[in-house]
């Protein structure tokens, strides 16, 4: 690779997640005309959101003031896709009581995905959690007579009550919900760094408290089906930033 080139490792499709090197001497970077973070030695990551453009642009400031550009090609994902001829169920309205304590819920989610440590788990191989089929995929869909419903947001694996599961990665905890939540039950979220972080759902126990400092292996809690699940399982949902990425695009190709 040239000092004056962009490197990049990893998947450029919907759901995927790039690493990357910024040319020697960038100033600043851009991403689709959004600031990027740098790493002190230059890296960085970009995330493709479910539903991403299949085109993006990054561009890299340099120190004399000239600039270089790339453009990245974004391949779709391969979601699985069910019509159903039904029309979407309501459900019952939710109460006020729900409501409040959903919206208190939710606040604690979002502080915990903008915090921003030093967490270094960006950099590895990401792990399994724990073994098991993988029994809910992420990104598939429903469409309701035409009417799309809302995709599964992440990677279930079914496991047994009370098995224990590891950090994929290391990293900081920025939420751990002993009180169980209305829908993720307990819930334990993790900072990798670089604006990356993992969330684990439906947990029967946490092993771990906001603001520990976990490495990769570490058992970190056990499944459960705590908050709104039908069965013991474990969903491992991944953001970058606001976008939220398939878990199984990180791992070694099993």
């Amino acid at each position: 690779m040239s000092p004056a080139e962009f490197w990049m490792s990893g998947a450029a499709v919907q759901g995927g997640l790039i690493i990357g090197r910024a040319p020697k001497g960038t100033r600043s970077l851009f991403f689709n005309d959004a600031a990027l973070e740098l790493s002190s030695d230059g890296y960085f990551l970009i995330g493709f959101d479910r539903d991403a453009s299949i085109e993006a642009s990054l561009v890299s400031m340099l120190a004399d003031g000239s600039k270089i550009e790339r453009n990245i090609a974004v391949a779709p994902g391969n979601w699985r896709i069910e019509n159903v001829a039904a029309n979407i169920t309501g459900g019952a309205k939710s109460s006020a009581e729900f409501q409040a304590r959903r919206s208190a819920e939710l606040a604690q989610i979002e502080a915990a995905r903008a915090q921003r440590n030093d967490a270094k788990g960006w950099r590895q191989t990401f792990i399994r959690p724990l073994s098991g089929r993988i029994s809910g995929l992420f990104g598939a869909q429903r469409i309701y007579n035409g009417t799309p419903g809302s995709y599964h947001n992440g990677m279930d694996i079914a496991a047994p009550q009370g098995r224990d599961f590891v950090a994929p990665a290391d990293g900081v905890v920025t939420l751990a919900a002993n009180d169980a939540f209305t829908l993720e039950g307990h819930l334990l979220m993790i900072d990798h760094g670089m604006g990356l972080n993992s969330a684990f759902l439906h947990a029967s126990e946490l092993l771990v408290k906001a603001g520990d400092h976990v490495r990769q292996g570490q058992v970190i809690g056990r499944v459960g089906a705590t908050g709104r699940a039908t069965g013991p399982h474990l969903h491992w949902g991944m953001k970058w930033n606001s976008a939220r990425i398939d878990p199984k695009l990180l791992l070694p190709s099993e």
